[in-house]
């Protein structure tokens, strides 16, 4: 259940600011409610969800001074991981972020933007990781994950979010062993990510649909 739940919500199947009840999931995934409220927990401390006190669960709906706040954050960490990174990044390390890179800008391409957001989502993360900060890793990947939500729809395939090719920027400072650069081109791509986001509108929808039982 915590696996269909989060790969819905990074797949934007379940909008911001959809309600889960304990008894709605419960009776999909044929749970007890105690075992929702845990997974619902889970879930709220990746920062997917928001847990209101006599009011159950919600997807984060991060409004904009918060999105201000979390992408202000972000630049502050994740120039930490660029200047701990920039010294130690092995050839292995650069190759499998290539193609990670590879793989985001495939999903984009065949219109899958789903995977396309998870995938630039795990970019993040995965630098996160090789800077070898478990501390780091927790602390970003709630940041990314909340800033994800925020992500809105493009109109049309003609807008380009370009994220990939911010993203290969990075590495290639980072495989040149160049911190300043490599600092600064993730300060550019945070910053290009908050102006692209966008107000999302209420989607009808159905839980049990998106969450792939229905």
């Amino acid at each position: 259940m915590y696996l269909d739940v989060y790969d819905a919500i990074m797949s934007h199947r379940l909008h911001a600011g959809t309600k889960l009840t304990e008894q709605g999931l419960g009776d999909i995934y044929g749970l007890a409610r105690h075992h929702v409220r845990r997974v619902l927990a889970r879930l709220a401390a990746d920062g997917l969800v928001d847990l209101e006190r006599n009011r159950g669960a919600r997807i984060a709906s991060p409004g904009a001074r918060e999105a201000d706040d979390m992408f202000e954050l972000r630049q502050v960490l994740e120039a930490k991981v660029m200047d701990k990174l920039a010294g130690r990044l092995t050839e292995a390390d650069g190759r499998a972020l290539r193609d990670l890179i590879a793989r985001e800008r495939d999903a984009w391409m065949r219109g899958d933007r789903p995977l396309w957001i998870r995938l630039s989502a795990e970019f993040h993360i995965e630098l996160a990781k090789l800077a070898g900060n478990a501390l780091l890793v927790d602390a970003l990947r709630r940041l990314v994950s909340r800033t994800t939500l925020l992500i809105s729809n493009l109109d049309n395939a003609g807008q380009q979010p370009c994220s990939f090719d911010e993203h290969a920027a990075v590495v290639d400072a980072l495989q040149h062993h160049d911190s300043a650069r490599a600092q600064a081109q993730m300060a550019r791509h945070l910053g290009q990510c908050a102006c692209r986001l966008l107000a999302r509108s209420p989607a009808r929808f159905d839980l049990r649909s998106a969450l792939g039982k229905a």
